[in-house]
């Protein structure tokens, strides 16, 4: 658990957001446009945003490019997370995460049972560390969206909030060139 003092200084992260989605594109994408939003009002800034079919090996591709690029620490998926044959954001993202975050999915649906009761049961929402990476797939609904980022997902990107958060845990630790070279007198 990360624990930072509570007065310490907001941190901006830089926050990428995929849409998973056969039928909308970035026109008119709500759910994007909702995260996108959320993310910036709360003081983040939105590093890149994509859409793609959903397809497992498309939406893992672009997730794996942002898991290895030391500049987003988090990553938001929205979209293919229910139980239709096209539905596969869950089985694209499990095999990249090195720790998944069972609480997330959890808390998701307790907290989502309030206005869809047990229809809830219904989303796959998962979310995990990849390579200092945080990632959380939502449903594709921008109530979802809202849900996910206000009630889960902004709280644990501030580093204020008690009693632990995620922030410390997304830390890249900068690069430091090879000193033994230098050491040993070789050019």
């Amino acid at each position: 658990m990360a624990h930072a003092s509570a007065d310490a200084p907001f941190q901006p992260l830089d926050i990428a957001v995929l849409t998973v989605s056969d039928t909308r594109s970035l026109d008119n994408d709500q759910s994007g446009d909702t995260l996108q939003q959320r993310l910036t009002d709360a003081g983040h800034n939105l590093s890149e945003r994509l859409l793609v079919r959903d397809d497992i090996y498309e939406i893992r591709a672009v997730v794996s490019q942002w898991i290895a690029n030391h500049d987003v620490p988090v990553v938001l998926v929205t979209g293919g997370t229910g139980f239709s044959s096209r539905d596969s954001t869950p089985e694209a993202l499990l095999p990249l995460f090195d720790k998944t975050v069972e609480g997330y999915g959890e808390l998701f649906r307790h907290l989502s049972f309030a206005s869809i009761g047990t229809s809830t049961i219904q989303s796959r929402a998962v979310a995990g560390l990849a390579n200092h990476t945080l990632i959380c797939a939502m449903p594709g609904a921008p109530r979802a969206c809202a849900l996910a980022w206000d009630e889960i997902i902004g709280p644990q990107l501030d580093i204020r909030h008690r009693p632990c958060n995620f922030v410390d845990q997304l830390r890249r630790q900068p690069r430091t060139p090879c000193t033994s070279r230098s050491l040993s007198g070789a050019a």
